[in-house]
Parts: structure tokens; C-alpha cells; sequence
């Protein structure tokens, strides 16, 4: 877990180029780079796996990327970029959307689908890599956030930011146990950004119905141990009618159980990775599911793995 450093100081003029764009590749993924100025091009790079993330910082001069057809047709990896800009604008284009993202704000980039990413002045820039299906364990359509400009500063993304910058800045997890926590956290602290559009639009294009989705999230955040858990009790809890929560569940997607059961496989993984002391079967029966069976199905269906594999993988 230790820094790995990239820097075009000792690369001789002629060939920064064609080894930049070869550090790009081996850090993100394939990108054709187009240089203001090939052989005065500066740039430093610092990049490092916390969990299954991988975090760096790109310091470089004025610079634009793109990720081409042929760049995806050869990859068999699905992975997310997200870019939190510090010094200067960044401009990004992918599904047919062109956005500015200011520093203080930040931006997802699919990497399964072309894109054209620059800047203009000289950049610093905090970049995480998340795998494709990580994320799709945590949010759903995933997609529908990219090239949307997220407010870095306040709320939840400006929790996720304060906390990607701090796993940067602050050289402090030096043991895997650790850092598969914190970038659990990290993850979940940015499925909530993202899904927090209240700056911007709204997820179903009204305050009031994006203010009752939360309550209901939290409520069920909270009780996810409460064997009694259904649309009923939670309809009544945030003062709502059953039909109105369904309602409000459909607009993002899904149903209200659904929620709840994917609610229960995440915090059941949690604790299956921190508490080795506690059975496969007292877990499941911990997060209201009948039988070590059936957790170990749906587990395995949400996750690509059964809850005895996942925890000899984190051992």
C-alpha cells in the first residue's frame, strides 16, 4: 500500500510523450493524450490501492485524454473514474453531455465508454478508480451519474471529498484490514453524493419527494436489524402512505423491499469482514434473513460470491 511515483523529470524531451501516455495506461486504463507541447510536457503522478480502490494524484500541464472504441474493445475490465479537480477547470464530454467542473466539485467518468477529458491551465487533480461492479454493489444504474458536476463542498459530497482528500494527504492506513474499511466508507459516503442531487435536480424533479426518499433510506438504514422492517412500518414511521413510498421507490428504479434487502446483504458483508468472531448463520439471522441458505443464495447473486468466499478472500 505504499506510494508508487511517476515523474517525466529524468525522461528526456523527445520521449515524454509516448512514456506519459504509457504511465496513463498503467495507472487508468489505454487514453490517447494530445499535448500543447510534447517536449516541454511536465507532469507527476503519485498512485496507490487502498482496499479495492485505487487512489492518485495527476499534476501535470495543460492536457486533453480520450478514451476511444478502440481503447474499449480490447479491455475486459469495467472501471469508474472519479476526478475531483484542486487548481483549475476541468471540461468533460461523454453520452452525448459536455460539463465544466470547477475545482470544488467533482465528476464520475465511465471507462466503458468513449470520453474526452481536458484542461486548459496547468491542473492538479485527485482521481479514484473504482471498479465497475463495486459501485454497482452500492448504487444502481450507475451510469446515469456521469459527466454531472456534483457539488464537492457541502453535504455529502462534501463529506466524500474531505474524505478522499484526507486518504491522500494523511498517510495513515498501513494494514489491509484498515484500508478495506475506510474504502468501503469512501464508497458509501460517494453513493451518497451521488444520489444527493438536491444542488442541482432532484431524483425525481421535486424536493419533497427527494426530502421523503431520504427519510425513508435513513429509516431503514437504522433498522436493518428490526425483524418487524417492511413498507408498512416504514410508511408510518415517515408519515406517509404505502403507496406513496412505492411510489417514491419507483422513481430511482426499484421497490421498497428490494432496498431494504440489498440494505441488509451490504451491512451483512460489512460485518462479515470485521467480525470474524461471529458465524456465517448468526449474521444472517442477525440481518432478518431465514436460513444460512438462503443468504448464501442472494448473497451470491448481489455480490458474484457466497458469504464463506468473500470472508477467505478478505482473510
Amino acid at each position: 500500500m505504499t506510494w508508487i511515483a511517476h515523474s517525466t523529470d529524468r525522461i528526456p524531451p523527445p520521449d515524454r510523450a509516448a512514456a506519459w501516455s504509457a504511465v496513463i495506461a498503467d495507472v487508468y486504463f489505454p487514453l490517447a493524450l494530445t499535448y500543447r507541447s510534447a517536449s516541454r510536457f511536465k507532469g507527476k503522478l503519485s498512485n496507490r490501492s487502498v482496499g479495492r480502490i485505487e487512489v492518485s494524484r495527476l499534476r501535470t500541464e495543460p492536457l486533453q485524454y480520450e478514451r476511444l472504441p478502440r481503447h474499449i474493445s480490447s479491455t475486459s475490465e469495467e472501471e469508474f473514474l472519479v476526478t475531483l479537480p484542486r487548481r483549475s477547470p476541468v471540461t468533460f464530454y461523454q453520452m452525448n453531455r459536455e460539463v465544466r467542473c470547477e475545482p470544488g466539485g467533482f465528476i464520475l467518468e465511465r471507462g466503458d465508454a468513449p470520453y474526452r477529458f481536458s484542461y486548459e491551465e496547468a491542473n492538479d487533480l485527485l482521481v479514484l478508480k473504482v471498479p465497475k461492479p463495486l459501485l454497482g454493489t452500492y448504487l444502481r444504474e450507475p451510469d446515469q451519474h456521469c459527466a454531472r458536476v456534483f457539488d464537492g463542498r457541502s453535504g455529502m459530497g462534501g463529506l466524500f471529498s474531505a474524505m478522499a482528500r484526507r486518504l491522500h494527504d494523511e498517510d495513515t492506513i498501513t494494514d489491509a484490514a484498515s484500508a478495506a474499511v475506510v474504502s468501503r466508507h469512501l464508497i458509501e459516503l460517494l453513493t451518497l453524493a451521488l444520489e444527493d442531487r438536491g444542488s442541482g435536480e432532484s431524483m425525481a424533479g421535486s424536493a419533497v419527494r427527494t426530502a421523503h426518499l431520504r427519510r425513508a433510506g435513513d429509516y431503514i438504514a437504522a433498522h436493518l436489524t428490526d425483524p418487524s422492517l417492511s413498507p408498512e412500518t416504514i410508511a408510518n414511521a415517515c408519515g406517509v402512505s404505502k403507496r406513496y413510498l412505492h411510489d417514491l421507490f419507483r422513481d430511482v428504479n426499484g421497490t421498497v423491499s428490494q432496498h431494504i434487502r440489498d440494505q441488509r446483504l451490504i451491512a451483512a458483508r460489512a460485518m462479515l469482514e470485521v467480525a470474524s468472531n461471529r458465524s456465517i448463520a448468526e449474521i444472517a439471522y442477525r440481518f432478518g434473513f431465514c436460513d444460512q441458505a438462503q443468504f448464501s443464495r442472494l448473497f451470491k447473486a448481489r455480490f458474484g460470491e457466497t458469504p464463506s468466499e468473500h470472508r477467505a478472500r478478505q482473510a
